[in-house]
């Protein structure tokens, strides 16, 4: 919750919420408890399915889990939030395996 007089952050001590600023404390009411307004929804990760566009990719040579090929397409998505590092999706140029990796 916030202060009505000085916007600041008030803090729950006793029953009570109290402003650190400006000193303003009033009582716990029922509508103070937590409330989850809306919920987040994790969108579904498209990797990369058209064969044109995978062809246009740049390859590595890293070694295929699946096949043990030493060449493959990659590319980077960002999936988790902007401070994390991106993520490395590799796909076998023999057999189409696709795998990530994370830093």
């Amino acid at each position: 919750m916030f202060c009505p007089e000085c916007k600041s952050l008030m803090i729950s001590s006793g029953g009570q919420l109290k402003c650190r600023k400006c000193g303003y404390i009033r009582k716990i009411t029922d509508d103070d408890q937590l409330q989850i307004k809306r919920k987040r929804s994790e969108k579904e990760i498209v990797i990369v399915e058209d064969e044109e566009t995978v062809r246009t990719l740049p390859t590595i040579a890293v070694k295929c889990p699946k096949c043990e090929h030493n060449l493959a397409f990659w590319w980077l998505r960002q999936l988790r939030s902007a401070d994390e590092s991106e993520v490395r999706f590799f796909r076998c140029c023999e057999c189409g395996h696709t795998w990530r990796e994370y830093d």
